[in-house]
């Protein structure tokens, strides 16, 4: 009875047991059926849904090299530089490549390519039945390029699942062409390359276009190990994958039998090759030494950069990744020929003294800024001797230096001529002025003025200080001085506080100084008809395709800064100026040349501003540490004429522009005014005609006091002047 109890007892355990175990395994199964079903469903939709990933978006916002372009003689376009980060990537249409080139990545890397629908079941199953393959075969190009764009590499299951789903999607909205021309572009090539471009270039100096059956497998021979199948570094290795990359295109009917016997037997020669010479057509980068970029490249970047800035409202270091790997197409405003004689003079010093700094032996400096009349930066130079690095220190666009006697026709003569204070010949009287109880200025010869009545034409000829001294103090006043640089000229660090003041004005100690760049556009308004514009080193920058344009110089910016008027009198008062120390010059000297010099307090900087009707320039002198110049005849004056003789060679003639507003008139020398019958000493200058000066009547003057006079007689002796001016 008992046995029969237990075994009743037991039996019952082992069905309800049996019951709870059934119960969990359908629930396991149902659970595994949604869950199953879900993400089933979830793939599907995923599959079938949205663009995983946008080729195009790609395409526009990925780390891209980007081009500088100049336009040579002819107009056509030449690549002068490339600017590329971690990444030299250059994207090409599949039209553009060579048809061999998919061929033979299929060939070794995707047989299938054409008839799977993203993912090869056959390969992926294969590493499926051995799990510890997971991860690392079976991919399809399609596969590849997921990895490609998204960097993600890691060898789970859960990764290659979703790489499988997105590969699906991919081949659901592209074509196989767009992944195929996006895994040619992103894949990576050694030596620094990424995409078939910059791998073509860097191995064979050739477009990816014009390569052949045998150089695209050497290119595909190179995908799986970079290093080790580098054709430069270890040509053996890269042998031995392309002819079995050639025999599997052949096998799958990519080659015929002649194509594959020709590309077997072709001779490959490769850019580190004794063979190869370089095609000076083609602008390609086939060294790994570091490319140095001229001055007007370095000149360049920094333009884009700060107009990105202020169009585009992006940071410092976001303008800068934009034009390192945003892919942008930038259009230089250089002139390539006028470029080349300023770097050849530049690097080889020709026309420079051989001056030393007194402690260090360090060779003097110079700068240099090539401008036309509407803004265009057509060459620049930051520094003598070879150039060494990639924007460094561009003396002529970022040293501000004081720039010395040639501030004195922005700051006092045109301004004063703008407003009527003065003409051509007004006479002025050549004397110190009493500034906080002492005479100043003195001369460039050291003197306090001869105490005489000059012309305004002779003063400005001769540099003196003490004449727009005088303008400045008690006719045209420091505040519309001031305000003529800042919001007419443009000179951009001016000190609100230090500079506002009679010696920065007069003699151009400037407290932060000025640039090559900013003085040759100011100066340009005196040949221009008196128009500024804003100094512009490139005409456009585009987006990689070329559809989109960014940033445009096209319609340079330009504000009046004096009238016409001013800009011809200005126009021939510097072209009285004496330049015969200088040089011959005698392709330059066929056209005529406005200038100014320009020295600071003890000699350590030497300017000279000076234009034709082709190119205006500005032109800096002296050591980075401020230091005394032992010379005598202004070397930039030299470098001037060797410079702007051999660039205006072969150009046709040409005179600066004449408005109708100014007409040349005889003046008496003696008091300034227009010349009479009876005048016996007389001078030809230039008028506004609607604001001549007086016709002379007698040719007696004031009689002024001399230097021994009491400082009340040489304040009024100032104002008489002015007066008669």
């Amino acid at each position: 009875m008992n046995k029969n109890i237990k075994s009743n007892s037991n039996s019952a355990k082992k069905k309800t047991a049996f019951s709870v175990f059934l119960g969990l395994l359908c629930v396991c199964v149902l659970t595994v059926c949604v869950v199953a079903s879900y993400v089933l469903f979830s793939s599907i939709s995923f599959v079938n849904g949205d663009i995983a990933i946008d080729l195009e978006e790609y395409k526009e916002k990925q780390n891209q090299t980007s081009f500088i372009y100049a336009y040579n003689e002819d107009g056509s376009l030449v690549e002068i530089a490339r600017l590329h980060g971690e990444e030299n990537r250059i994207w090409v249409d599949l039209d553009d490549i060579s048809p061999y080139m998919k061929k033979a990545f299929v060939a070794l890397e995707d047989t299938r390519f054409d008839e799977h629908h993203g993912v090869d079941w056959k390969r992926t199953i294969g590493v499926i039945v051995k799990p510890s393959n997971i991860g690392q075969g079976g991919s399809t190009i399609t596969q590849q390029l997921i990895k490609n764009l998204t960097n993600q590499t890691e060898t789970t299951t859960v990764r290659k699942f979703n790489e499988i789903l997105t590969a699906l999607n991919l081949e659901k909205n592209y074509t196989k062409d767009e992944i195929v021309e996006a895994y040619l572009n992103t894949l990576y090539l050694g030596s620094g390359c990424y995409g078939v471009e910059t791998a073509s270039e860097k191995y064979f100096g050739k477009d990816v276009s014009e390569l052949n059956a045998a150089e695209c497998a050497v290119i595909a021979s190179i995908t799986q190990k970079p290093t080790k199948n580098n054709p430069l570094l270890n040509p053996e290795n890269n042998r031995e994958r392309q002819l079995y990359c050639l025999k599997q295109m052949w096998k799958n009917g990519a080659l015929t039998e002649e194509e594959y016997n020709n590309a077997v037997n072709y001779e490959l020669v490769f850019t580190n090759s004794d063979k190869y010479v370089p095609d000076d057509d083609k602008n390609v980068v086939v060294e790994e030494e570091k490319v140095i970029n001229s001055f007007y490249v370095d000149y360049v970047i920094q333009c884009v950069r700060d107009d990105l800035m202020e169009a585009h409202g992006y940071s410092k270091q976001q303008a800068t990744d934009q034009i390192y790997y945003g892919g942008l197409k930038i259009y230089a405003a250089v002139d390539l020929e006028v470029q080349k004689v300023l770097e050849d003079v530049y690097v080889n010093r020709k026309s420079f003294p051989e001056l030393y700094s007194e402690d260090e032996d360090i060779p003097v400096q110079s700068a240099m800024t090539i401008m036309d009349y509407h803004g265009r930066v057509v060459a620049i130079v930051g520094q003598a001797g070879e150039k060494t690095e990639n924007r460094g220190l561009n003396r002529a666009a970022n040293s501000f230096r004081q720039p010395g006697s040639t501030i004195k026709p922005i700051a006092c003569y045109a301004p004063a001529i703008e407003l009527n204070l003065c003409h051509f010949s007004t006479k002025i009287k050549d004397y110190a002025i009493a500034v906080n109880g002492k005479l100043w200025p003195h001369n460039v010869d050291e003197t306090l003025g001869s105490n005489q009545m000059v012309t305004v034409q002779y003063a400005l000829q001769e540099s003196h200080n003490t004449v727009p001294a005088r303008i400045i103090n008690y006719d045209l006043g420091i505040d519309t001085s001031y305000s003529f640089l800042k919001d007419a000229f443009m000179l951009s660090r001016l000190d609100d506080k230090e500079d506002r003041q009679l010696a920065p004005l007069a003699t151009g100690a400037l407290y932060n100084g000025t640039t090559t760049v900013e003085m040759a556009a100011a100066y340009a308004t005196f040949g221009n008809g008196g128009m500024y514009y804003k100094p512009f080193s490139y005409y456009k920058v585009t987006n990689s395709k070329g559809d989109e344009i960014i940033l445009s110089n096209e319609e340079p910016a330009g504000h009046r800064a004096i009238s016409e008027e001013t800009s011809d009198i200005m126009c021939e008062l510097l072209q009285t100026v004496n330049t015969s120390y200088y040089g011959t010059g005698s392709n330059v000297r066929r056209f005529p040349i406005m200038a100014k010099t320009g020295t600071t307090t003890n000699n350590t900087n030497r300017w000279f501003c000076a234009g034709t009707p082709y190119y205006v320039t500005a032109i800096w002198f002296g050591f980075d540490i401020p230091e005394r110049l032992h010379v005598d005849v202004n070397p930039c004056g030299k470098i001037f004429i060797t410079v702007f003789d051999r660039i205006h060679k072969d150009l046709p003639d040409m005179d600066f522009p004449k408005s109708t507003g100014t007409v040349k008139k005889t003046y008496c020398r003696s008091s300034g005014l227009l010349a009479s019958s009876s005048c016996p000493s007389t001078g030809s200058g230039w008028y506004k005609i609607n604001s001549l000066p007086g016709t002379c009547t007698s040719c007696s003057s004031f009689s002024i006091p001399d230097s021994s006079g009491d400082v009340v007689d040489q304040i009024i002796g100032g104002l008489v002047s002015g007066i008669i001016g």
